[in-house]
């Protein structure tokens, strides 16, 4: 199964191939910046299933309050759309946000796993639903640094 998107411009597309591993919904206030808005959608694949076409896109490393770990962000050069993370914390695996597919209406909660994290971080007119696993914070346990 391939699925196609782009960023706003179209200067950027990807292809992503076989099903996604989830969607994690993030509450947590950075992405709430980094996506302008209450959360970030963003599903997740292994990176060797995710390729670019078009304009190479640029990137920003981010090291997170949180985990103390970096998030490789990516985002067209042209639009500045976002395009997506790697992450320090999870080798190999690559997201993709979900509004930018050209067609994302194979992401239901009926076929595939939707997790939200940093829950204890979300806007109050930002419902959640039990049909969705909810994490106050990251369902990764290594993801949060040690108390050493």
């Amino acid at each position: 199964m391939e699925r196609s998107g782009q960023c706003v411009c179209g200067s950027v597309r990807y292809i992503c191939v076989g099903e996604p591993e989830r969607v994690t919904i993030c509450h947590c206030l950075w992405c709430q910046r980094r996506t302008g808005t209450a959360f970030g959608a963003e599903v997740v694949f292994q990176e060797q299933n995710v390729s670019f076409s078009g304009l190479a896109p640029a990137s920003y490393r981010h090291t997170s309050d949180e985990s103390g770990r970096w998030l490789e962000v990516y985002f067209c050069p042209r639009c500045g759309s976002n395009l997506g993370f790697t992450l320090e914390a999870v080798p190999g695996v690559r997201t993709v946000p979900a509004g930018t597919f050209d067609d994302a209406a194979f992401l239901n909660t009926k076929h595939v796993k939707f997790r939200h994290v940093f829950a204890r971080t979300r806007r109050e007119w930002s419902e959640l639903t039990s049909e969705v696993e909810v994490y106050e914070r990251h369902f990764r346990p290594q993801w949060r640094k040690s108390a050493a």
